[in-house]
């Protein structure tokens, strides 16, 4: 799926349709210090049995998402492009 570097989208925070940068959205650290990840290094710390999530099935496609920067009050917004799709988005410059 190919998006244009910049595009003319609404802007909540202009409240009008302004140009936007397009970027991709990388996926955030995991934070260190959650309970999830406290618990699961105490489970494996030991012998113990699993403590691996199961394995499900892996969907077909992901839900594509981007990230638009308004180029006049400079603010961003995360935009879900179409539905569940195969192809990765990619940027033209």
């Amino acid at each position: 799926m190919k998006i244009a570097n910049e595009i003319n989208t609404y802007c909540p925070y202009c409240k009008a349709h302004t140009p936007h940068k397009v970027k991709n959205v990388s996926k955030g650290q995991q934070r260190g210090l959650s309970k999830a990840t406290r618990r699961h290094n105490r489970a494996i710390a030991g012998y113990v049995g699993s403590v691996e999530p199961k394995v499900h099935p892996k969907k077909l496609g992901k839900k594509q998402k981007v990230l638009l920067e308004c180029k006049k009050c400079k603010k961003s917004v995360e935009k879900v492009f179409g539905r569940r799709t195969r192809k990765k988005i990619e940027i033209k410059r």
